[in-house]
């Protein structure tokens, strides 16, 4: 085993991935771990880089799918509560990068705070959806984002403010190991108005996800303001199965995998869809999956 001294009660071999996956498939980490503070996570990052082992993170699984036997790095599960933790002064709202998005849009329709209704119904967390500028065609996340304190890839905790934050559609210039947390710059509204508001937007996100969570995952982030479903409707690829894997009928950048079917079905499937798109509308689209 490689020298974590100091961290040992944190760090696990071999752990299996399969649980905390949305496909509930896959491997075993080679080394994984679930700090309890941001100096844990900054120590065991050096330790990692001194070593030459690569660190991955592990969100809320809705966007991985592990098709290795063994994930040669370390996997960084940020489950401790002390990432998660989420806290207001004022109009601004400061958040864990591992708080679940419905926890922080509670808390903002509780403060009577507005602006991040659009992220209702988003599954995830605040740093995936800093990461990917989450939100609908007409607003995001990027627009409300204050600052952001983030882990470089060098073990060097940063806060990004400025011209140093920059957004786009569904990407951002956070390209960071770990997005720490974020802080939002919102508007003072009668809460009942923004519960209603975000209620509005977490129905009309509803409509167009598949029921269930477990066996479902979204392939492809949407095309400057153009649809990856409606993209792969017009490449002909609805009604398309690979073994297990298959698309959802309702919404077609999802894709389904059945119980016990195999991942390798879903990664075939995956690189098709891609393939296929491409060469029929000219369009590359960019995987909202992560393949480990």
């Amino acid at each position: 085993m490689a020298d974590f001294s100091g961290l040992e009660h944190i760090v696990r071999e071999n752990e299996p991935l399969s649980p905390y996956g949305w496909l509930r498939t896959g491997g075993v980490a080679r080394y994984f771990s679930e700090p309890t503070t941001e100096e844990e996570l900054v120590t065991l990052v050096m330790l990692c880089k001194a070593q030459g082992i690569t660190v991955k993170l592990l969100g809320s699984g809705s966007n991985i799918l592990v098709a290795s036997e063994i994930v040669d790095a370390m996997i960084v599960h940020l489950s401790a509560a002390a990432f998660s933790e989420i806290t207001v002064t004022d109009n601004y709202v400061t958040a864990k990068g591992g708080a679940k998005l419905v926890q922080l849009l509670s808390t903002a329709a509780r403060e009577g705070l507005s602006g991040l209704e659009s992220l209702a119904g988003i599954p995830g967390t605040v740093a995936g959806a800093l990461k990917t500028n989450a939100g609908t065609h007409n607003d995001d996340i990027g627009q409300w984002t204050q600052a952001v304190k983030v882990l470089t890839r060098e073990g060097e905790v940063a806060v990004r403010e400025g011209d140093e934050l920059r957004f786009a559609y569904r990407e951002s210039s956070l390209n960071e190991l770990v997005i720490l947390e974020g802080t939002f710059a919102l508007k003072s509204m009668d809460p009942v108005e923004v519960t209603k508001r975000t209620q509005t937007q977490w129905i009309l996100t509803k409509t167009r996800q598949p029921r269930g969570g477990a066996g479902t995952i979204c392939m492809f982030r949407d095309h400057g303001g153009v649809t990856a479903e409606s993209l792969i409707e017009s490449a002909g690829l609805k009604g398309i199965e690979m073994g297990a894997a298959s698309l959802n009928d309702s919404c077609l950048n999802y894709l389904e995998l059945k119980e016990g079917g195999s991942v390798d079905n879903a990664v075939v499937l995956l690189k098709h869809v891609q393939a296929t798109v491409e060469a029929q509308t000219g369009v590359a689209l960019i995987r909202q999956v992560e393949v480990w």
